[in-house]
């Protein structure tokens, strides 16, 4: 087969050389339409389901609410896992299935599980599926202040103008609101005047209810008409509400307005934000599920450019980029772009050097745009579209894309010449194809070897599987694409362009002067073969015993030009008071040099699936896009402005004191999704603890959380769910209501409305709903020392107060309920600065198995990116033995001989010696990226160690020659300018994106290639003076075994 397309190539070559053109075409078509992200999708198939329980506490959210629903979903075929957290008036049911699964199906699946909870649940609670997001979830947050308008105002603005316009723009999935006052029409009772006009708050509600009510009217029928009756006379505005009559009482009208305030106010506020410490509103922008990041963004900010002169119309400030992942984005995929670039002109100017010759240089260089071309129209048919992990596998495969047409190149050159020398020359056409034949066995052997050794990426499971697959597949489909391109256009286009051109008798000038070099310092090895091979086993030797020495971590820091800070307070912290605090820690890190921007919010953002009091807070912190070296240089400051200690932050030698009491985690945006992805948390590392009882898991927790803090490197440690919370407790006394004629649930309603405020119903401006409550005032609502005055009234319009009825106390509660597969936990997370990941976890799980005793019941899980990546290597590791079995057996076929084969492995632990070098002059940490350059590298150095021994093969098999150290040396010197072009253009393909290693972009790829372009320094040494020693002394080749290299 290939034996005819190559003859096909060469006599149709003109149609190939059309169709190449097509493909080019196409091939930059699809990568002006390819999405643009920094990472492939990778969170796992997942459901939120989000229940409002307004006014429960978190006790009863688990029991009433979120306890139901994991009972409902429980039993749904593929769940893998589930989790969930209980806050007080909201449920959070996360539940995870398997990769296999259906997303679509499964969200139909829980909704029907969900539709018959019907009573099980409180009245008025349903639960809601979260819409589909991407990993990334969020593309854009932005904000709004104003001098003039109110927050109610500001708020407003946003629900009925700038959230509907936003969620109309293709691949928005939801917008997040945070700030501002909710609008609502309320009436505010006075309990002293309910008491002197005997009128109940459940009464009150009766009357609002049925002054706001909207009902049909129907319509009158005659013989020629239909005529629509309209119905009008809603009480919509305070004015008309509070002149609605509750009742006539000895002959006096007692209004709405007789007993309490009648006038709009802010619903119960349950989140808040300040930008650059200013109050106002913050949102945030959700991508939906496999959208384009970045056309979505530009999209959302083409709407906001469109509504911008009417927010400046009245008065609203538009603050744009708080937030922009995009801008990593483009740093990331224009400078990897760059370096492919900067590498692609090195890689052709060592073509030229090495080839001397325009023409052959032309050919070779070819094969890097098609082959890398054809990738990405295969990415694109896959819908996998540009990142920087597929533009990775593009880069690194740089140098691997034009190997096969410099082999190919370079083998039809040097016969051409040596057929014009010849007495009787051969057709042109005949020596193109047996020239391209010589080598295409082995070639086409050595690129499925180089595919089989990337496979175990594409079957790593888990985050480290979707983030690496799509640089193993961008990998190995240019690789692919690049032996096709070697079948096909190269032969073609060696046929029109070399044929009857002008050949140079001798190799080119740089290839004559390292092959004198080379043939005396092979001799010279050959003469001290003994020495030179224990020197490589030592060093060997030594290069593995390092190996252990070395720092792990599951992916190196990204330097997003944004970090994401939290801060926890003691749980119960007012939403005000956490605005104070974040005022000041806004105003101290916006002093750094640096610090662009700062927005602060507050609590949560309505129907989201974040489960934060207000006690909690986030800062957005934008940078901007500055160097990687910068953005640490911030990120330290910032860690030192908020440890807690004493920081002179004015610059006038007096120091000013810490914010101590207050828990601060900082991170970038994707470091935490993936981590959140992995173990539902922003944190490296994540230690579960099972029990039923509460107070043992909070004990144990501490317990943890100690240790933690006293174990080197640990930082940002966290109890996930602290108790002591607040709480003001009911406790109804039966017997007294009973004798008093009151029900529970009258009372309970009434402290509802009194406090939580009930919502009526709805009244209507224009398109804009607002919700109308009932509550009491502002006055009676805030003292906690009043709540017994509240008055009650029986079915008999007798008085009574809630202390009469129940006992009051103020207690500790949960702020927080976690459950994981529906069984209670605690959780502790924490993580690691100045060390590697690997070496803190092994000494933490030392100290808890030696330090701690755990409470009767109770059991630890450890999670997080620590065991991940535990996981993921041990994984990656297996596969690739696998893998390397499967390699074995094909050189096997390919060479007939376990002992060549043997041998040909030899340079696999020789390229380990450059590659461990390379990872000690960069700091000596290990991440799972850098466990994939090690096994791309260990695919090149196989590569050419195959088209060395079947070189070596071709000239005895091929030309009789007899095994020994002359053919040694010709077989060597012969592949000379194969091997250093190869070596030197993939080094200097990737060389660019060694060097930005640690740059905005470049954190995963930048170890990688630093580690190939390491690793092929030694392995180039090994390829060409120790191999062809081992073959020499140890290989064995004989005609008797048959190597086939015209084998179709």
């Amino acid at each position: 087969m290939m034996q005819a397309l190559v003859r096909f190539s060469i006599r149709f070559s003109g149609v190939i050389i059309g169709l190449a053109s097509l493909i080019i075409v196409y091939g930059l078509f699809s990568l002006t339409r390819s999405n643009l992200d920094v990472f492939p999708e990778f969170a796992p198939t997942q459901i939120i389901i989000q229940t409002e329980s307004p006014g429960l506490s978190a006790e009863l959210v688990e029991s009433l609410v979120t306890q139901p629903i994991e009972t409902s979903a429980a039993g749904t075929v593929g769940i893998k896992s589930m989790r969930s957290q209980s806050i007080p008036g909201l449920s959070i049911v996360t539940i995870i299935f398997n990769e296999s699964t259906d997303i679509y199906r499964n969200r139909q699946v829980i909704a029907e599980r969900l539709s018959t909870l019907g009573n099980k649940l409180p009245q008025g609670i349903t639960p809601n599926i979260t819409p589909l997001t991407s990993s990334a979830s969020t593309v854009l947050g932005f904000g709004l202040t104003s001098k003039t308008r109110s927050l109610t105002e500001l708020r407003t603005m946003v629900d009925w103008t700038i959230v509907p316009h936003l969620l109309a723009i293709p691949g928005v999935a939801d917008v997040n609101v945070f700030g501002g006052k909710v609008k609502q029409l309320q009436v505010q009772v006075d309990p002293e005047k309910m008491i002197r006009y005997g009128i109940s708050l459940l009464q009150v509600e009766d009357a609002v209810r049925k002054a706001t009510g909207v009902r049909g009217g129907g319509y009158i029928e005659n013989k020629n008409q239909r005529i629509v009756i309209n119905t009008e006379g809603q009480s919509t505005t305070p004015e008309k509400l509070a002149l609605v009559t509750l009742l006539h009482k000895n002959g006096q009208t007692i209004r709405l307005g007789d007993i309490g305030k009648v006038a709009y106010g802010a619903a119960p506020s349950i989140s808040a934000a300040a930008i650059n410490e200013e109050s106002g509103v913050y949102l945030s922008v959700q991508g939906q599920l496999g959208a384009n990041t970045h056309g979505v963004t530009l999209a959302v900010e083409r709407a906001l450019k469109e509504l911008e002169p009417n927010l400046t119309a009245e008065h609203i400030k538009l603050h744009q980029g708080l937030f922009r992942p995009a801008n990593f984005i483009e740093v990331a995929i224009s400078g990897v772009r760059a370096d492919i670039l900067i590498g692609s002109v090195l890689v052709i100017t060592i073509l030229f050097l090495f080839l001397f010759n325009v023409r052959t240089a032309f050919i070779s260089a070819t094969a890097i745009p098609l082959s890398l071309l054809t990738a990405i129209v295969v990415m694109s048919y896959f819908n996998i579209g540009l990142n920087i992990m597929v533009l990775g596998g593009l880069a690194i495969a740089l140098g691997e894309v034009v190997d096969d047409a410099i082999i190919d190149t370079e083998n039809i050159f040097r016969r051409l010449r040596e057929n014009r020398l010849l007495a009787q020359p051969l057709p042109t056409y005949q020596v193109v194809f047996n020239a391209s034949m010589e080598v295409r066995t082995s070639v086409v052997y050595a690129t499925f070897i180089v595919a089989l050794v990337f496979l175990p990426l594409l079957t790593l499971g888990g985050v480290a599987g979707k983030l690496f697959a799509p640089l193993g597949l961008a990998y190995i489909a240019a690789i692919m694409a690049s032996l096709f391109v070697a079948l096909t256009l190269t032969p073609a286009l060696c046929y029109i362009m070399l044929g009857n051109a002008k050949l140079d008798d001798t190799d080119p000038p740089l290839i004559q002067f390292f092959k004198r070099i080379y043939v005396k310092v092979l001799m010279k090895v050959d003469a001290h073969y003994k020495v030179v091979i224990a020197t490589s086993f030592i060093l060997i030797a030594i290069g593995l015993g390092t190996l252990p020495l070395f720092k792990s971590q599951f992916i190196p820091a990204l330097h997003e030009g944004h970090y994401i800070m939290h801060m926890t307070a003691v749980p119960g912290t007012s939403e005000q008071e956490s605005l104070r605090i974040g005022k000041k820690v806004s105003e101290t890190i916006r002093k750094i040099d640096g610090v662009k921007s700062v927005t602060q919010w507050v609590g949560r953002a309505p129907n989201a699936a974040d489960t934060f009091g207000t006690h909690y807070s986030e800062f957005e912190i934008e940078i901007g896009a500055i160097s990687g070296e910068e953005q640490r240089r911030i990120l330290a400051d910032i860690r030192e402005e908020l440890s807690g200690e004493d920081v002179d932050r004015d610059g006038d030698g007096v120091a000013e004191t810490g914010f101590v009491g207050v828990n601060f985690a900082i991170n970038t945006f994707l470091t935490e999704r993936i981590e959140e992805t992995i173990s539902g948390y922003a944190a490296s590392t994540v230690i579960n603890i099972y029990g039923q009882n509460l107070d043992a898991l909070d004990s144990d927790a501490n317990n943890i959380a100690r240790i933690l803090n006293d174990i080197k490197g640990a930082a940002d440690v966290t109890v996930q769910s602290p108790p002591g919370t607040p709480q003001l407790v009911v406790r109804l006394r039966p017997e007294k209501m009973a004798q008093l004629g009151l029900y529970p649930t009258d009372v309970l309603d009434n402290i509802r409305a009194a406090y939580e405020g009930v919502p009526v119903t709805q009244v209507y401006e224009g398109n804009r709903v607002i919700g109308v409550s009932v509550l009491l005032d502002l006055e009676a609502r805030d003292d906690v020392q009043e709540a017994g005055s509240l008055p009650l009234f029986n079915a008999e319009g007798k008085l009574f107060r809630l202390r009469d009825v129940a006992d009051i106390v103020q207690e500790n509660g949960r702020s927080k309920i976690l459950h994981a597969g529906a069984k209670r936990i605690q959780t502790v997370t924490a993580n690691v600065s100045g060390r590697d990941i690997d070496s803190f976890t092994s000494e933490l799980k030392t100290r808890l198995n030696s330090e701690l005793t755990l409470s009767p019941g109770t059991y630890l899980e450890f999670t997080g990116a620590a065991e991940a990546n535990a996981k993921s290597r041990e994984k990656l590791i297996l596969q690739s033995a696998i893998a390397g079995v499967s390699v074995l057996l094909m050189l096997y076929i390919a060479f007939g001989r376990l002992r060549n084969l043997l041998l040909t492995f030899a340079n696999l632990p020789f390229a380990l010696i450059g590659g461990v070098i390379a990872v000690m002059l960069t700091g000596g940490w290990i991440s799972l990226g850098s466990l994939v350059g090690f096994v791309t590298l260990f695919g090149i150095t196989l590569r050419n160690s195959i088209m060395m021994a079947s070189h070596f093969q071709h000239l005895v098999d091929e030309e009789n020659c007899v095994w020994c150290l002359e053919t040694c040396i010709r077989g060597a010197s012969e592949r000379l300018p194969s091997i250093l072009m190869t070596a030197l253009v993939t080094a200097l393909g990737l060389l660019p994106l060694a060097v930005g290693s640690g740059e905005p972009g470049r954190e995963i790829e930048g170890p990688m290639a630093t580690i190939i372009v390491g690793g092929l320094v030694t392995s180039t040494i090994l390829n060409l003076l120790i191999l062809p020693t081992i073959m020499l002394h140890f290989g064995k080749f004989e005609r008797s075994v048959k190597f086939e290299p015209h084998a179709g």
